[in-house]
């Protein structure tokens, strides 16, 4: 036996060589290797894809945390959200406001101040701090310029572009996209049922396409294909940038718009990290990019360097004065398509 103890005894020196080599080259892959220890964070959303992933992307190249978006329509991020009520994936929601007062009445939502928070105004924000919007995007007229030159007065309220029936219109019809279908449930909140149908079904005449996006009306008055489109700002201002002859115009009297605002799900397993990416999103960083991609929207935060580009003291936003389910939506739209937009003209 002793013969063979110098053996034993090299081969136990070998092995504890070879363990303590392979746990130090594996911390140092660890190390070399930062997609082993990245945070992350889950935001489920209704907003288009494009939009969030390069936002996303940024955040993750600057903060290394990673945000994995799980884009829903409206009616499954209701559902999705009831299911893990017990068990929640979502860290955050982002989304209209609209949807994001639906879902505060599911208490899935915990209430968040910061000092970015802070800073936005209070129509602008859930006045509990369930949520708090980070940009908006009101609805314009987007006019052809040459036809303004024809005109002896520019409109410049809603009941304008019906005083003449030569006006030629173009909308993204209500049933295609969120911030038209908004557009119309303002203006049933803000005028009453009876008179926004009334309106609606005396604009119909004059309206030449029933459009499928939003930058399609822009692009026929910028065209000459109609003379005022009814549109969101963002897309009339691409158009603009892209040297269309367009005009802005705001409605005097008061226009829809689209607020996007952010929510932290009670329970989220990356708390921490969530909040820091809502602060994130309020502040220039997040708007520079928006801006530079092509996403013209206006930040809630009056403090942010972007801001000062949008003429805001011309713009006078309703507020809803009520909000429908979405029952009550559908209800609503069903109601035009019969009698307005398959109406004969």
């Amino acid at each position: 036996m002793r013969r063979y103890l110098p053996i034993l005894l090299i081969s136990f020196f070998v092995l504890v060589t070879i363990v303590t080599g392979s746990t130090s080259l594996q911390g140092y892959a660890d190390e070399q290797n930062p997609e082993n220890n990245i945070k992350s964070i889950n935001v489920y959303t209704t907003l288009p894809i494009e939009q969030l992933s390069i936002l996303a992307q940024e955040y993750e190249k600057t903060q290394k945390v990673r945000v994995n978006l799980v884009p829903l329509s409206e009616a499954n991020l209701l559902t999705k959200i009831r299911v893990e009520m017990a068990a929640p994936n979502a860290d955050i929601i982002i989304a209209n406001s609209a949807l994001l007062e639906q879902i505060q009445k599911i208490n899935v939502l915990k209430p968040y101040a910061s000092e970015q928070t802070d800073i936005i105004p209070e129509r602008f924000k859930e006045e509990n701090g369930y949520w708090t919007g980070i940009w908006y995007d009101p609805m314009v007229f987007a006019a052809n310029r040459d036809f303004l030159n024809t005109l002896p007065k520019v409109p410049s309220k809603w009941s304008d572009l019906t005083q003449d029936s030569k006006y030629r219109i173009g909308i993204t019809d209500f049933l295609a996209a969120e911030a038209s279908a908004n557009l119309f449930y303002t203006l049933v909140s803000a005028t009453g049922e009876s008179e926004a149908f009334s309106y609606l079904k005396k604009l119909h005449p004059q309206i030449v396409q029933y459009a499928k996006f939003l930058s399609t009306p822009v692009r026929m008055a910028g065209m000459g294909e109609v003379d005022i489109a009814i549109a969101t700002q963002s897309e009339t201002i691409r158009y603009m940038n892209d040297k269309f002859p367009i005009t802005l115009l705001y409605p005097e009297d008061g226009t829809s718009f689209i607020l996007t605002g952010s929510a932290l799900v009670t329970g989220a397993k990356n708390e921490t990290e969530a909040k820091q990416f809502m602060d994130w999103l309020l502040q220039d960083a997040a708007h520079s990019i928006l801006y530079t991609s092509g996403f013209y929207l206006i930040p809630t935060n009056p403090e942010a360097l972007i801001y000062k580009y949008y003429d805001t003291k011309h713009i006078k936003l309703l507020d809803k004065k009520e909000t429908f389910s979405i029952e009550q939506k559908s209800q609503l739209l069903d109601k035009w398509v019969t009698t307005v937009r398959l109406a004969p003209k």
